[in-house]
């Protein structure tokens, strides 16, 4: 009985990773895949080992190659994004924005948030763990059909509310945002910027993005796997070594205890991956969701951003409120095994919450997969006959599955052919 139950789990997982790495088109903004050599040293005895604290510093004996790796994963990661200081032990970007909005600010503070329709993740909001620990969210202009920050109201507002963090980044951002400008009038009322990157992490290390790190944000936060192609974990970078001090002391023993190790050498591979082909990865996501936003906007759809090209992200932003709302079209789009998720946009209210106006595309994953501007533009035409022709679900799902078989291996990452390495190279490698 018991390895019958062992077998349904077995089974169960295989059926989610055939579905979702052979047989789905996925636009999931905030997912992609890591490649076979980072699945590879992922899979290590460091999974099951603690490492407390700091490297060399740390509250458990048994450490010495996880501080040899913790060492090397900061230094490679501060020379990809310019920065001086680094610490990876948070284990989410949502725990590493936690850290910092605590190290940042005080009960009762104030918080200038981009408003969630406009793309703010929970964290930054009331909802989430800025709320939780008892920061007051103040909303920041936006300006809704260009889709960016109202530079000019902001400043205003900055002003008169003297907020103790701007929260800039975000979960939807499709355009550069005026972190300069902003940190200038910060310093003017003793405040600090916060700019949460983990959309755009991979491509500021393909430097086809702002680095708000050298634009003078005094922490940047983000999780490391949508455009940066990595395991599931978190990161704090800054060049401003006073307040990094402040989010040390904080992201441990206030947010994390362990951190789980196994990511490290993981995270360290990927940022390899990114240092060498991480200008071309980047540029092929950012003309792949320019070229799949046109093409929709061709087909009928409401793309938003269109007055500034649509986007310079991995992002494609839709109004879908026509076709039935971001929850229905989603959900046709899971028949078709295209993979997309619901989103709030200008203009919803909280009501909308559970079915939005917006459905969110990234392209990132599918770019890694290997594909270009003439597959970006199929896509586009599925996505039209599935809302907008109605064509039954189940034909196109049969179309896409044959199409993705022409795309089941990672690019952009070390010509290494695991099913060729020796048993002793494997164990060199973990």
């Amino acid at each position: 009985m018991e390895y019958q139950e062992i077998i349904e789990i077995i089974e169960l997982v295989k059926k989610h990773n055939n579905w979702r790495k052979k047989e789905c088109i996925n636009l999931i903004a905030s997912e992609n895949v890591t490649s076979p050599l980072v699945d590879l040293v992922y899979l290590s005895d460091a999974m099951h080992r603690y490492a407390e604290g700091l490297p060399f510093k740390r509250y458990y004996q048994g450490t010495k190659y996880i501080d040899e790796l913790e060492e090397k994963a900061n230094e490679v990661l501060g020379e990809l994004f310019n920065a001086k200081f680094v610490d990876i032990r948070a284990i989410s970007g949502t725990t590493a924005n936690g850290a910092a909005f605590y190290s940042l600010a005080s009960i009762g503070d104030k918080a200038l948030v981009v408003p969630v329709f406009a793309g703010s993740h929970v964290s930054h909001t009331k909802y989430g763990i800025l709320g939780a620990l008892g920061i007051k969210e103040i909303e920041m202009p936006f300006n809704g059909e260009e889709m960016c920050i109202d530079l000019d109201a902001t400043i205003k507002k900055i002003k008169e509310e003297k907020p103790k963090i701007v929260i800039l980044g975000g979960t939807v951002i499709l355009f550069e945002q005026p972190v300069k400008e902003i940190k200038e009038v910060m310093n003017e009322v003793g405040g600090y910027v916060l700019y949460d990157a983990a959309h755009v992490l991979g491509l500021i290390a393909g430097k086809k993005f702002q680095n708000p790190v050298i634009e003078g944000a005094d922490l940047t936060t983000s999780s490391t796997h949508k455009t940066f192609p990595g395991p599931q974990g978190g990161l704090c970078m800054s060049n401003n070594e006073e307040v990094f001090k402040k989010y040390r002391k904080i992201i441990f023993p206030v947010f994390v205890s362990n951190h789980h190790l196994h990511r490290i050498a993981a995270t360290i591979i990927t940022a390899y991956e990114m240092k060498y082909f991480g200008e071309e990865y980047a540029e092929s996501i950012v003309k792949n969701a320019k070229t799949l936003a046109e093409s929709l906007h061709e087909f009928g759809f409401k793309v938003l951003g269109e007055k500034k090209g649509f986007t310079n992200t991995h992002q494609v932003i839709l109004n879908v409120k026509e076709f039935g709302g971001g929850t229905y079209v989603a959900e046709l789009l899971e028949k078709c095994n295209i993979i997309t998720n619901k989103n709030m946009i200008p203009g919803d209210t909280p009501e909308m919450v559970k079915n939005p106006s917006g459905l969110r595309l990234g392209v990132q994953e599918m770019t890694r997969y290997g594909m270009k501007k003439s597959e970006m533009k199929y896509i586009a035409e599925l996505i039209y006959k599935a809302i907008i022709k109605k064509t039954d679900p189940e034909l196109i799902k049969q179309e896409v599955i044959e199409f993705r078989k022409n795309y089941q291996t990672v690019k952009y990452t070390f010509d290494i052919d695991i099913s060729k390495l020796t048993e002793i190279q494997i164990q060199a490698l973990i």
